[in-house]
């Protein structure tokens, strides 16, 4: 029985196995020629992660440790299971290694519970035991983490993206927008790069939009397309929607540079931890953060082939946020993105309930997975184990039988060995971190951030000039210009005693809006834009610019 602190889904401190599997049968005993093939397949020549010891019936063999090459990291993998199977802990096991091993690290911590991987573990006679049946040698040591918070909500680093920079295929997906609107949004984003007009923030996208749609503007799409107005009314409604949920802080300068996620420090890599509790209740925009993260870096990076140890290992959790909802165009930017960046020494874990949350094409290019169990409580259920069986390689082990009668802190493991070939699966009992299993509190993500070199880099929110304000300055000016015109032929014309009547006069004071959208000499300057703020920006995957 687990105290209240405790996480039921960690096998370290879980004494029997969860109410609803206490019954199920144990592990099916292993067979000598079995224990041997696993010991022999899982037996890696170089650097290697240990992830724990093969079952044998319901106790685990320390004899027959099954590893994860630290070579293959970079061959992606998944690690999936039903909730409180353990899930996050394995994903702690590897993440805390890789780190070890000088591979840099990048977790998302969606539920606050892995904070405690910059904290070293307690020792206690019940994990001593644990881990030497796991044929571990337990020792307390944290691994070097730095915390990062998405646009500065809570405590950590900010991380902050230009809407420039983040594209249109990303700002579709966190608008919910459907494939004509997609479309649109490109069109917008394809204008304000040939015109050279940063959008920093969604107060520059907002104000683009409105001004393509204007009267003055409506005919500088036409020739590439153009944009309905009632498109344009959607769009925008989802921008402020996305802003009264508090989305805008994350859109800004200075823009995070992503190669930070790659430092390491006295040999180790370092783990950057983004703490995600303030955005639970944005699962769209959390999941495409990340892919943008993830483009940015395939952009950025060198192709360096198969390292022997990567240079970034990105856990990917609620990976089946990211698919929900996706368009054909965003799915085939993710099945790109996971297939490039192997080769640019970046491997992916995807971190979800069950394989079928993951799209075919990505599903494929996963050579590692480690399985926790899968309940068959509905028929839908009962499907998704049968296909998920179905995605190992053969066993002489009925894996629809097997994955549910695992118990927590139990998996089936099937990896790549440096060979390329997948290892036959082995059923382990999966091992101790040696970080802390509680998280690491308020008090001690805050000290890490102020004491980090990059808050002093990110800390604070730059406001620079941008298409607004630009747009903007150039609107006044000519509208002062126009009204001094207005004034000296009104005073001609009383001089000359002509009975002409002086044009009206114009307000130099305009709203924010008026003064981008009503003047007519917006039109003139967008055109002559790009040759004064720069040549037209590059696009890459998932439409994210691309740095010269």
């Amino acid at each position: 029985m687990t105290s209240p602190q405790q996480d039921p889904g960690t096998p370290e401190i879980q004494d029997a196995a969860a109410p609803d599997t206490q019954d199920a049968p144990a592990a099916p005993p292993a067979s000598s020629e079995e224990a041997e093939a696993i010991r022999t397949a899982y037996d890696f020549e170089g650097a290697r992660i240990h992830l724990g010891a093969m079952l044998d019936g319901d106790e685990p063999d320390p004899n027959v440790p099954v590893n994860l090459a630290v070579s293959m990291l970079n061959r992606h993998g998944l690690i999936a299971g039903a909730t409180g199977t353990g899930k996050t802990r394995t994903l702690q096991v590897i993440a805390e290694q890789a780190a070890h091993a000088g591979a840099a690290v990048f977790v998302a911590d969606m539920k606050g519970d892995l904070s405690g991987i910059a904290v070293p573990g307690t020792a206690s006679d019940k994990l001593t035991a644990r881990a030497v049946a796991r044929g571990q040698e337990w020792v307390s040591r944290a691994a070097p983490t730095e915390f990062f918070t998405l646009g500065g909500q809570g405590e950590g680093v900010p991380i902050r993206t230009t809407v420039s920079d983040f594209g249109p295929v990303l700002m579709a997906k966190v608008l919910e927008l459907n494939p004509t609107q997609e479309s649109s949004l490109g069109l917008i984003f394809h204008y304000a790069d040939s015109q050279g007009l940063a959008l920093l923030d969604l107060e520059d996208l907002r104000a683009l939009i409105k001004f393509l749609t204007s009267d003055e503007g409506k005919d500088e799409l036409k020739g590439i397309g153009g944009i309905s107005s009632a498109t344009a009314g959607v769009i925008l409604r989802s921008l402020t929607a996305f802003e009264a949920s508090g989305a805008d802080v994350f859109f800004g300068e200075p823009a995070f540079d992503t190669q930070q996620l790659l430092r390491t420090t006295d040999g180790a890599g370092m783990i950057s931890c983004l703490e995600l509790p303030g955005v639970a209740s944005r699962p769209a925009l959390f999941s495409t953060f990340m892919m943008w993260m993830l483009a940015e870096l395939y952009q950025e990076l060198p192709e360096v082939g198969d390292a022997e140890v990567p240079k970034l290992v990105f856990f990917f959790d609620e990976a089946h946020l990211l698919f929900k909802d996706a368009s054909k165009a965003f799915l085939d930017q993710v099945v790109q993105t996971v297939r490039l960046i192997r080769s640019k020494g970046v491997g992916i874990f995807f971190i979800t309930q069950t394989p079928k949350d993951i799209p075919g094409d990505v599903l494929a290019q996963l050579g590692n997975r480690v399985q926790h169990a899968l309940r068959a409580f509905t028929p839908d259920d009962a499907k998704a184990l049968k296909a998920t069986a179905k995605t190992f390689p053969t066993s002489e082990h009925d894996l629809e039988e097997v994955i549910p009668a695992l118990g927590t802190g139990e998996a089936i493991v099937t990896v790549m060995s440096e060979d390329g070939a997948p290892t036959p699966v082995a059923i382990t009992a999966v091992r101790a971190p040696e970080s802390s299993m509680e998280p690491a509190g308020e008090q001690v993500i805050k000290e890490s951030a102020a004491a980090s070199p990059l808050m002093k880099e990110y800390g604070q929110v730059v406001d620079n000039e941008s298409a607004y304000e630009i747009l903007q300055q150039r609107a006044e000016k000519d509208a002062a210009a126009q009204d001094a015109a207005d004034a000296e032929k009104d005073a001609g014309a009383k001089g000359g005693g002509s009975d002409a009547e002086a044009a009206p006069k114009k307000s130099s004071s305009r709203k924010k809006d008026e003064g981008l959208l009503g003047n007519p000499a917006v039109k003139s300057f967008l055109r002559s834009a790009g040759t004064v703020l720069g040549r037209e920006i590059s696009r890459s995957l998932f439409g994210t610019r691309k740095r010269r």
